[in-house]
């Protein structure tokens, strides 16, 4: 059986490269999986990803324009709700998997739930495919080209030891050595109740 962290790569790699042949910031994702499957929604996790890094490249642009720059801002800021969004709902997929198990008297809590380390892993693989792209695109930079390798070799050691830690805390809290408690969010910049801004207060 694949364990759930190559499962995860596999299908972000896949992402990343439908997303460069065929995405863009405005695309929306052209996902080949069923709709509420695990691998739909992580498809689509690494899709709105990559089109946010995309945004984030955009908005640090030194001459763009202020207004555009603010449209773009509040992309970014959409986008992070759908991120956010989107790993609760693989959480509540850990949550049902795993809701017949019954913790041990010394189970403990992990310092992130499984989908939030995922969300880690789903960055950092558009770091490496980002990074490995640096070292085939430095030219004659001989220096450029080491410090993107030097780079690279650290951004892999990462990805091994993250799959690992992932695989363990999955197989943690099957074995009811480590339980889930997950915390919905509580972003309040984007809440219309609780933002003074978008109540028409000042600060």
């Amino acid at each position: 059986m694949e364990q759930f962290s190559h499962l995860a790569t596999r299908i972000f790699k896949e992402a990343i490269a439908v997303y460069e042949r065929e995405g863009s910031i405005d695309t929306p994702p052209i996902n080949p999986y069923q709709p509420h499957t695990i691998e739909h929604d992580l498809f689509r996790k690494n899709w709105i990803d990559n089109a946010q890094w995309c945004l984030e490249d955009i908005i640090r642009d030194p001459e763009i324009d202020p207004v555009q720059a603010l449209i773009i801002k509040r992309r970014i800021d959409k986008s992070n709700q759908e991120r956010t969004d989107l790993v609760e709902l693989i959480d509540s997929f850990f949550l049902q998997q795993y809701a017949s198990v019954q913790p041990q008297s010394d189970a403990k809590i992990n310092t992130e739930s499984p989908a939030w380390a995922i969300d880690r892993l789903s960055i950092l693989e558009l770091k490496i495919y980002n990074m490995d792209k640096a070292v085939r695109t430095a030219g004659q930079d001989e220096a450029l080209r080491k410090k993107c390798s030097d780079k690279l070799h650290i951004l892999l050691e990462q990805e091994r030891d993250l799959m690992q830690a992932i695989d363990e805390l999955l197989e943690d809290i099957a074995q009811g050595r480590k339980y889930m408690k997950v915390y919905k969010q509580m972003k309040m910049y984007n809440d219309p109740e609780l933002n003074p801004m978008l109540k028409g207060q000042s600060l």
